[in-house]
């Protein structure tokens, strides 16, 4: 007896894993342009600082260092992240790479508010020299580098950039936490350079020394909110709890807009950008087969993967 085996063609039923979004490469050169020039800086500020013996200088350069740091986190992230999109090992893409990048960017940047904070409160309880003009001059470089390195991944991001007033309000239109997080890292350094030339001028134009810890205070405090936002954000990405419930709701009417089936179950969790995954559970008197249910979800452009499992109604089976 012969048997006729032939193999079947998956290819109308499997897709990619891979849930990035198109301009991710543009994002993650950006990233590395940035990184090298506040690393170029920071070398600069640092030898500057040493030979001129400015703690001013010497401390800014450190504090651009952090940032150095958290910038090339944030690239590397986006690197590794392309790079495993597609590996089998990772079951939805690396998108979580960077998300995990963006929860570590938010830790570095409260730990550099609450540095800025310690300071400014040890300045309060203890007069020190400052040198007014040669910080003046390191506070405009900081902040010109910063606009530039701004500017930089504005671009880069399009218009959904996260804007200074609540990073965790308006971070990022296409969802990428961790170029979020680095757009913030940016933006604190400019938003204390400003506060400190201001504090500077004060003190060397009015002779307000108290200016100065009383500026880098409330800039500690607004950079401290902003990294609570950051980690507020992409700790929900990290444990499944940053689905918008109106997604829920638009997954539920599609599927029981038909009078008949009911989600007896529904799990939405992100998986990329703008990118989410379900796992779906029906139960119907008058079953529709999967790819029926499926098309209807076709309409929700975020929806990217959907897990459906559809179940003949007890009672009506047994009519």
């Amino acid at each position: 007896m012969l048997l006729c085996m032939h193999s079947h063609d998956l290819a109308p039923f499997t897709h990619s894993h891979a849930f990035g979004d198109a301009a991710a490469p543009r994002r993650e050169r950006a990233l590395w342009w940035v990184t090298w020039i506040t690393l170029a800086t920071m070398a600069l500020e640092l030898a500057a600082g040493y030979w001129s013996g400015s703690l001013a200088l010497v401390a800014d350069g450190w504090h651009m260092g952090t940032h150095a740091l958290a910038l090339g986190g944030a690239a590397l992230a986006a690197q590794v992240s392309r790079r495993v999109h597609g590996s089998a090992r990772f079951a939805f893409g690396g998108w979580k790479i960077e998300v995990l990048a963006a929860y570590t960017s938010g830790l570095l940047l409260l730990a550099v508010g609450v540095w800025i904070g310690i300071d400014a409160a040890a300045a309060f309880q203890a007069t020190r020299s400052v040198a007014y003009g040669e910080a003046m001059v390191v506070a405009t470089i900081g902040l010109g580098v910063n606009l530039v390195c701004a500017l930089v991944l504005a671009r880069a991001g399009g218009h959904g950039h996260a804007h200074p007033h609540g990073p965790h309000e308006h971070a990022h239109g296409h969802g990428d936490h961790n170029f979020a997080a680095a757009y913030m890292h940016v933006v604190a350094d400019a938003f204390t350079s400003v506060l400190a030339i201001v504090a500077l001028a004060g003190g060397l134009w009015w002779g307000l020394a108290w200016l100065d810890p009383a500026v880098a205070l409330v800039g500690a405090l607004v950079i401290g909110r902003w990294a609570f936002g950051v980690l507020r954000d992409s700790g929900r990405a990290l444990v499944d709890a940053s689905t918008p419930p109106r997604l829920a709701a638009q997954v539920r009417a599609l599927i029981e807009g038909d009078g008949d089936a009911k989600l007896a179950d529904l799990h939405l969790w992100q998986v990329g950008p703008e990118a989410y995954a379900a796992a779906l559970s029906i139960v119907a008197d008058r079953p529709q087969a999967c790819v029926v249910y499926g098309a209807r979800l076709k309409t929700l452009a975020t929806l990217k993967h959907a897990t459906i499992e559809v179940h003949c109604c007890p009672s009506a089976a047994g009519h």
